[in-house]
């Protein structure tokens, strides 16, 4: 079949009459209030997750849909395009086997075809500034799984996914820096890039990084914001703090909200800040954490903490204003997990692990029905402390317990729950 190209044309993309009004607010209500900062965060999440973007899957109209809206948005900022034609960068990537593509008609249908190349498109915007040689990178991705690709967790009948936390939160939580640093710049220049094909596996960010508009050289840091939409509490995951020798005690100094923060050194992880650390470029990723809604029809706009997202944005707002003071800012690689050394297991208990448990143990953040944890009767908030004989303390000790087992084996399970130990038997399937 031919390869998906998706065009950004007056003729093609016509954007709803509800996004419509919700992007003129956004436009009208240039207020420095805290008040205005969230509620222009939970105006775009809203247009983003409008069932007209059906999921924004990369090489579908949704996508191309959803890169118009955030282009007009920058485009009233007043930023300058930074892609090779106009605002867009184009990439392609041939998948093997040829990927099922839902969403291919219009918004009242859904159609489906067999594609053999899949083309997306960067929306890149800059703010230069004429005193500085130096760039800082604000990145988040905003394509999702449309009506359920092959990255959806969700069973039954193909439907959107509008992909709220994931990742137009992120989108939101950039638009609303690039609003700030529009009005009060940083000092130094700033590249505004919503990457698309982030969830078929970093394929926007990559072609950035191997096609840059921007000088690779010139790029100081990478700032990057995936799912920050569901702070729950205080706590944020904040990922390559070891990329530089200067980001935890920049995290340090800027964290006046007291939000507890739970670093990871490591510049790999599954998000697009990766293609920028593999450059040789000081990278962090910032995220509240995986949910039950996590990649499927669920992850709504209704259920994001927009007081959360305000207090990220305006961490990040003064870590990107100090960076502006650092006479140089050097990067450092990472110990990071290979393939190696990373235990291989053939069964899974079917839930999904609390990434900011900072406790010993797994903590489970959700529980599929019909797995092997449902079966056992284990509930979201237990906590997985010992698989038979072995002892469970974190996430890399939970994957080499699994490896000891196969399918049709029984095992016995301690969880903790309430402060109180259980042990539970668990059929691997």
């Amino acid at each position: 079949m031919l390869p998906i190209k998706p065009k950004l044309c007056k003729e093609f993309v016509q954007i709803p009459l509800a996004i419509g009004i919700a992007f003129l607010f956004l436009i009208a209500c240039q207020g420095d209030s805290e008040h205005d900062s969230a509620m222009l965060m939970r105006q775009s999440v809203e247009a983003l997750t409008d069932s007209t973007m059906q999921g924004r899957e990369t090489g579908t109209e949704g996508e191309v849909r959803a890169s118009k809206w955030i282009a007009d948005h920058f485009d009233q900022l007043g930023l300058s395009p930074k892609g090779v034609e106009g605002p867009l960068q184009t990439f392609s990537y041939k998948p093997h086997p040829p990927m099922q593509v839902h969403g291919l008609g219009d918004s009242t249908k859904m159609g489906m075809a067999l594609v053999n190349e899949i083309m997306g498109n960067n929306v890149l915007y800059a703010h230069q500034a004429a005193k500085t040689q130096f760039w800082g990178v604000i990145g988040a991705h905003y394509d999702h799984l449309g009506y359920g690709d092959e990255n959806s967790l969700f069973r039954g009948e193909p439907k959107i996914h509008s992909g709220a936390d994931d990742n137009a939160s992120g989108v939101a939580g950039m638009l609303e820096l690039a609003r700030r640093f529009s009005q009060l710049p940083t000092g130094h220049s700033m590249l505004y890039a919503a990457f698309s094909g982030e969830e078929k596996g970093l394929w926007g960010s990559n072609h950035f990084c191997k096609s840059p508009t921007v000088s690779l050289d010139s790029i100081r840091y990478m700032i990057n914001f995936d799912m920050i939409g569901r702070l729950r509490g205080d706590t944020l995951a904040v990922y390559g703090t070891g990329t530089s020798p200067r980001w935890m005690e920049l995290l340090d100094a800027c964290n006046s909200d007291s939000l507890i923060l739970v670093p990871s050194e490591s510049g790999v992880g599954p998000s697009d800040h990766t293609s920028f650390y593999l450059e040789g470029i000081p990278a962090l990723h910032f995220f509240t954490g995986q949910h039950p809604d996590y990649h499927k029809p669920s992850d709504t706009a209704d259920k994001i903490n927009e007081q959360g997202m305000l207090k990220i944005v305006n961490f990040v707002d003064r870590i990107v204003r100090k960076l502006n003071d650092e006479p140089e800012f050097l990067f450092t690689a990472t110990k990071d997990q290979d393939e190696e050394s990373t235990p291989r297991f053939n069964v899974t208990l079917g839930v999904i692990p609390d990434y900011l448990f900072s406790g010993e143990g797994m903590r489970i953040d959700g529980v599929s029905e019909g797995r092997p944890a449902s079966n056992a009767g284990m509930k979201r908030g237990d906590i997985v402390i010992q698989i038979d004989t072995v002892e469970v303390i974190d996430m890399m000790s939970y994957m080499t317990a699994l490896s000891q087992f196969e399918a049709g084996q029984t095992s016995a399970v301690t969880i903790l729950r309430g402060g109180e130990a259980q042990t539970l038997p668990v059929n691997w399937d």
